[in-house]
This record gives C-alpha cells, structure tokens and sequence, in this order.
C-alpha cells in the first residue's frame, strides 16, 4: 500500500486532530463572541450605577476612612485570590503565585459585577487555559473555591445566626428563631463536611466528566478558615463605611443575609438587593440616608474601583498572550 493510500486510515484513527481542527475554526468567532458579551455587559452595568450620586457620597467621607476602606479590600481580594492556590496543590500543577493571584483577583472582580458565569467560569477557563491549565484541571479549580468560598459562608453564617446576634424584622416570613435553626443546620452541615474529609473512605467521584477529589482535613480546614475570613472582610469593609453606633457582629449578619437574597435573585452585582436588605433589618438602628451612603461608597470601593483596576490586569494578560503567540509563529 503506498502512503497516500494509508494516509486516510491514519486519519480516520486519530479523532484528536479533527477535534483540534474544529476548535480551531471556531476559537476565533468564540474569541470575538466574548469579548462582545464583556462591552455588552459593561454597558449595562454602567447604566445602572448613578454615578453622580456615587462621587457625592464619597466626596462626604473623610480620606482616612476611604483608605482603611481600600486597604481591607485589598487583603480581602487576596485572600480571595489564595483560593486558587489551594486549588494549585489540589490539581497538583507546578504553576507559580505570581500566575495565580491575578488570575483569582480578575475572576473575582468580574465575578462581583457581572455574574459568576463571566468570572468565575469564562474568565477562568481563559486565563488558565493560557497557563496551560486543562480543561478538567479548570474545573476542578473552579469547584474548590466554589466550595472554599460557601463551606467558609456556612461556617461564619452559622456562627452568627445560631447566636441570635440578628433579628428579623416582624412579619417576615423567616422568623428570628427561624434564622438561628438555619445556623445550627449550617454549622451541622459544616461539620459533615469536614467528617467527610477526614473519614470517608471514597475520595474520588466523577460528575458529568469531571473527577472530583475529596481534598484531606488539613485543606479542608484550610478552606473554611479562608472563607470564612473573606467574608468578615466584606464585612468589615461596611462596617468601616456605615455610622459608627452600629456592631461588627450585627453587619457582618445583614451582610450573609444579603448574599443568599442576591444570589436568589441573579442580579449582577446584587444592585438594589443588598441595599434593600441593609434598610429593613438596620433602618431602627441608623438612618436610611446613613445606610445607603455607607452602602454606596462600598459599591464603589469593593466592586467599582476592583472591576476597573481588574480590566486594566487583564488587558495587560491578554497583550502579553498576544506578544508571546506572535514571537513563536514561524517566519518565512
């Protein structure tokens, strides 16, 4: 047989090139898509912000506060950030800090504004897949610090709700005793989880694809404490931003409310929801005027100020992507 002759066989045999060709052909148009989903995107996150009232409100703050503000949401985006980092020990891939923490601030930046599924999931599988990440190290990845970041919420939300530290207003539907039966379940929850880790004997199972590893009690431990922390720093972002009369406990209370209720409704960015829960469980606590402009300025310093500095970190990632495809085309 002459080699023309088997060159289709050998074709036919090796599914793999036919699936690379085809990604090829539609990387580009898929490239193009994303990028157009962002502007579109922006756009309308743009339109919903009132800026002017925005910059009024910072402008009443004293730059001592504003700064304190912006230095507790920066440790809060890089503990964020470490999330990955467990993830890199995880998948077990020999990828630096330096690579890692910029992806995790992007994704968490994005994440914030305009939806998990543009954050935590396009962003991701892009910026890893540049590291040379596969598809199912993303994943895996992806779900660690899915988990990290809710087993962490379950843990500080049971701790507060269960103490009775937040009361619900009357007439709402869940009542106050109601809440503190939420947070024993969550601590139960929690406790399940890191029992798991510790003493299930299947550490491994496959969902859609996708293996997933039970991580060991040490990592586990570790992601409930990084959690955890991040969301007392979210909080504590509001706490420096809402009239001082008000307890750290009782905000960092609101604040895991509010989350579950903007999760809920899939609004980007939660506009409106955290306002709204923030009024009617501290309005007999503090102004709502006080509120809202407390609220506003933690808009603009944990989303606002992170998205735009983010954008600018990930153009940068993507220039330097282009450079490096470019230096190792072949020349004629």
């Amino acid at each position: 047989m002459s080699h023309s002759d088997a060159q289709p066989a050998a074709h036919a045999d090796s599914p793999v090139p036919a699936k690379k060709a085809r990604w090829s052909r539609w990387k580009k148009p898929l490239t193009i898509l994303f990028f157009l989903a962002l502007i579109v995107l922006f756009t309308m996150l743009a339109q919903r912000i009132e800026w002017n009232e925005v910059f009024d409100t910072l402008a009443d703050f004293k730059v001592r506060t504003l700064i304190i503000a912006a230095s507790v949401t920066l440790v809060s985006f890089l503990v964020y950030a470490s999330f990955d980092l467990i993830g890199r020990t995880y998948i077990r891939q020999d990828l630096t800090w330096k690579q890692i923490l910029p992806v995790g601030i992007i994704s968490y930046a994005f994440n914030l504004n305009l939806s998990a599924w543009v954050g935590g999931i396009a962003m991701r599988y892009r910026l890893y897949s540049r590291l040379g990440v596969s598809k199912s190290n993303i994943a895996k990845i992806l779900g660690l610090s899915l988990a990290t970041n809710w087993f962490g919420y379950m843990v500080i939300a049971g701790a507060i709700f269960s103490s009775g530290l937040v009361r619900m207003p009357p007439g709402w539907k869940l009542s106050s005793d109601a809440l503190q039966g939420v947070g024993v379940l969550l601590l139960v929850i929690s406790a399940g989880y890191l029992a798991a880790c510790r003493f299930s004997k299947r550490r491994e199972w496959a969902i859609r694809g996708v293996e997933i590893d039970l991580p060991s009690l040490r990592m586990a431990l570790l992601q409930l404490a990084l959690g955890a922390l991040n969301w007392s720093l979210m909080a504590a972002v509001i706490f420096t931003l809402l009239p001082s009369k008000l307890d750290y406990p009782l905000v960092l209370g609101v604040l895991l409310i509010s989350a579950i209720a903007g999760v809920i409704t899939h609004i980007p960015a939660g506009l409106g929801v955290l306002e709204a829960v923030f009024v009617a469980l501290l309005q007999h606590e503090a102004s709502r005027g006080s509120l809202v402009a407390g609220l506003l300025a933690y808009r603009a310093i944990y989303f606002i100020l992170p998205l735009l500095i983010a954008l600018v970190m990930y153009l940068v990632v993507e220039a330097k992507a282009k450079s490096l495809r470019i230096a190792k085309k072949p020349r004629d």
